[in-house]
């Protein structure tokens, strides 16, 4: 079930292709969103009701299963995801080539915000730890956001703005434990 608790048919579905990589499919299950799910997730803190919903229009909502790539560290990013459920790894390559765990999302958390605001590759790789639901914007729905609600978008913008800083201030925060 999805956080609203109801399931719907023929909407766009996404799953997770062999390489992880989500992708269109007709194999997924896919849910119908309810903009209630919204509020638990500081990001959207700022939205009325009303631009819940509307978001929720933009928004679609992928299962996806243990240990599938959602994107890889380089390549260039397109969309944000919202955990509503599951655990997500956020992987870096280190200078010799191996793989490093630098931190693991929960539900509520979101990855890949900054391919929403910039045009660079990923800067890191995601990897589901759990079956995970996640809910997936598109850079080009939250562009069209951007040009036809431009005081929603503003929000979003604001929102991503303090999220991006809390997170330079903990990653600071932990090169300077790190540092001593």
């Amino acid at each position: 079930m999805n956080p609203s608790g109801s399931k719907t048919k023929n909407t766009a579905n996404y799953t997770a292709s062999r390489s992880g990589m989500i992708n269109s499919g007709n194999t997924s299950q896919v849910y119908k969103l309810d903009a209630s799910y919204f509020n638990k997730i500081p990001l959207f803190d700022s939205l009325s009701r009303g631009e819940l919903n509307l978001l929720a229009k933009h928004i679609s909502c992928v299962k996806v299963k243990k240990h599938h790539i959602i994107a890889k560290e380089g390549d260039k990013g397109d969309f944000v995801c919202f955990i509503a459920d599951g655990k997500v790894d956020v992987i870096k390559g280190d200078q010799k080539g191996n793989e490093v765990v630098i931190n693991t999302l929960m539900k509520g958390r979101s990855i890949g915000e900054m391919s929403l605001i910039d045009n660079t590759p990923r800067s890191a790789s995601l990897r589901t730890q759990t079956e995970c639901v996640l809910l997936k914007l598109t850079k080009k729905s939250f562009d069209m956001i951007l040009s036809q609600y431009p005081e929603m978008g503003i929000k979003i913008l604001k929102g991503l703005a303090r999220l991006l800083s809390m997170n330079l201030r903990k990653t600071s925060g932990r090169l300077a434990d790190y540092l001593d």
